[in-house]
């Protein structure tokens, strides 16, 4: 018999800024997303939009500091409506 866990995934509403981008997006995601994740979710909507498209990793912030890309949201306790930064790295 084998068993298998369930997660349940939490979706949270966030605030988030493409770094150059003039406008702030209310994203939805969930709580066992990775950083990496919730950086392509936010990106969708600046980057070919109103920011250039770049070949260079993103970075994401949260609280003025960068977040490693394979934590989960829950993990770098982001929660509803907290705000999050992305740009490319330099």
């Amino acid at each position: 018999m084998s068993t298998t866990r369930s997660t349940r995934q939490t979706l949270l509403p966030i605030n988030a800024l493409f770094v150059g981008d003039i406008v702030t997006q209310l994203i939805f995601v969930f709580d066992t997303d990775t950083i990496a994740e919730v950086a392509g979710k936010i990106a969708e909507h600046s980057v070919g939009v109103r920011i250039a498209r770049r070949d260079a990793p993103m970075v994401v912030y949260f609280n003025g500091e960068p977040l490693p890309m394979s934590e989960t949201v829950a993990g770098a306790g982001i929660q509803a409506l907290q705000c999050l930064t992305v740009r490319y790295a330099e």
